[in-house]
């Protein structure tokens, strides 16, 4: 199964973080994303301030499905995705599976 076909499971203190070789595996499935400081980062590039504040929305809305959160800047002409498991304090599963639907959204 896909990560994209997966659903979040929601993470406790206990959930362990990924080894560095799990997120290389993991990363082999995402379009356009970096491991930047333990999280999963991602810029959009979008053609103004709307399309950014829409990718963001959009974004948004699957996040609220899933149960997992990311952290979203929004600017002129760019929205930056920030992915991490705030209760390890690192990248869990549920930060590729959302990573992976994000990259089924059409954003831009």
């Amino acid at each position: 199964m896909s990560l994209a076909e997966k659903t979040c499971i929601p993470c406790s203190g206990a959930t362990p973080k990924l080894s560095g070789e799990q997120i290389k595996t993991l990363c082999a499935e995402l379009s356009g994303w970096t491991v930047d400081d333990e999280k999963l980062v991602k810029s959009i590039k979008t053609k103004d301030f709307a399309k950014a504040l829409q990718a963001a929305n959009s974004v948004g809305s699957l996040a609220e499905e899933q149960g997992h959160h990311p952290d979203l800047v929004v600017r002129w002409g760019e929205l930056k995705i920030e992915l991490s498991t705030h209760a390890i304090g690192g990248l869990s599963e549920a930060d590729f599976i959302l990573a992976a639907k994000i990259d089924k959204l059409p954003l831009t």
